[in-house]
């Protein structure tokens, strides 16, 4: 389905980039992070949470934390469910994106990639499954930090929205190639300067 020649350089590129992110960046946004969330809720530096990846295998995906308290185990929210509990900081983190680094580790550990299919929670992607049943062919891919889907439409906060964006993630899917990823990359690069996330 994806071209084996697209595979091994894009795994090159994910380590490459997400070393210098990891070296340059993460080392020392860390502790300034975490001392910011610290004083302003108490909560601690990391969120994790159970998403799907390459060939349906679960993984902890890492965040830094932009929420106060936890989200329900048992009962997966939406986007708009969780907007009360965000905190400023938060709110500020996910304008530009910070909140998402800690996924380059994800990507050292060969859970992620750099651009590939958003990585969604099992009852999500089920939903999204059964009205797109082509995008069970994503699950050959590594799920991305960033994606097509991703700036093209951007957060999703019901299943109407998830599946206008899944479509874009399937035309990313029929276009592989390293080319395309680049594309990607430095269209997320502008939409994390122009502080367009939430």
């Amino acid at each position: 389905m994806h071209k084996r020649r697209y595979i091994f350089p894009k795994r090159i590129f994910d380590i490459s980039f997400s070393l210098v992110v990891v070296i340059t960046i993460l080392t020392w946004l860390t502790p300034l992070v975490a001392l910011i969330i610290f004083l302003e809720s108490r909560e601690h530096l990391f969120f994790k949470q159970k998403r799907i990846g390459k060939n349906g295998q679960p993984f902890y995906i890492y965040k830094f934390k932009s929420m106060k308290g936890s989200a329900p185990v048992n009962d997966p929210l939406l986007s708009i469910d969780e907007a009360n509990r965000i905190t400023k900081f938060g709110k500020f983190m996910r304008k530009y994106r910070i909140d998402e680094i800690p996924q380059f580790v994800n990507v050292l550990g060969g859970e992620m990639s750099i651009v590939g299919p958003r990585p969604e929670r099992q009852l999500f992607l089920d939903e999204i499954i059964s009205e797109l049943p082509k995008y069970k062919k994503m699950l050959l891919l590594k799920p991305g930090i960033t994606s097509l889907g991703q700036i093209k439409y951007g957060y999703a906060d019901n299943l109407e929205q998830m599946l206008k964006r899944a479509r874009y993630d399937l035309v990313y899917l029929d276009n592989l190639s390293f080319w395309t990823d680049i594309k990607v990359i430095l269209n997320t690069i502008v939409i994390v300067f122009q502080g367009k996330g939430r």
